[in-house]
């Protein structure tokens, strides 16, 4: 099957969809407002189409040298099909004047860190008890940089 594949600036228009794909990724996502924040802030935010149809997002910001991505998330149905490294790849092209790129990610999300590493990321850090798991219990965040 032909796949037409485009990455292009989120808009105020896209936030529907990617919070219903935020929803069905993630047992804690965020909050339409923060979505809105991070575009009226000005940060790095692209959605990923196939087809013409939302499947992902990144989020990202850039600060003096350093950047941090904040989200990036591929629908649950569209996972496998190499989305993530796209849009992993399309994020990085915008920190040329950077010198390192951070993320937190679970420890439980293996499929994310395999390709954060296999990208170049290293761990760096550890942020105890970073995201909410569930009846007052939080999960650790690996903090993971890669220099640009």
């Amino acid at each position: 099957m032909m796949r037409n594949i485009y990455i292009r600036p989120m808009t105020i228009a896209d936030l529907a969809t990617v919070l219903e794909i935020e929803t069905a990724a993630y047992p804690f996502p965020w909050r339409l407002q923060t979505f809105q924040d991070c575009l009226k802030a000005g940060y790095q935010a692209e959605v990923l189409e196939v087809n013409q149809t939302i499947v992902g997002y990144g989020l990202m910001i850039r600060v003096l040298d350093e950047a941090q991505i904040l989200n990036l998330c591929i629908h649950p149905r569209q996972q496998t099909y190499g989305y993530g490294r796209k849009m992993l790849e399309h994020l990085l092209q915008f920190t040329q004047f950077t010198k390192s790129v951070f993320l937190e990610v679970r420890p439980s999300n293996i499929a994310a860190i395999s390709l954060y590493k296999k990208i170049g990321f290293k761990q760096v850090g550890l942020r105890k008890g970073y995201y909410p798991n569930g009846d007052q219990e939080r999960e650790d965040a690996l903090v993971l940089s890669i220099k640009t």
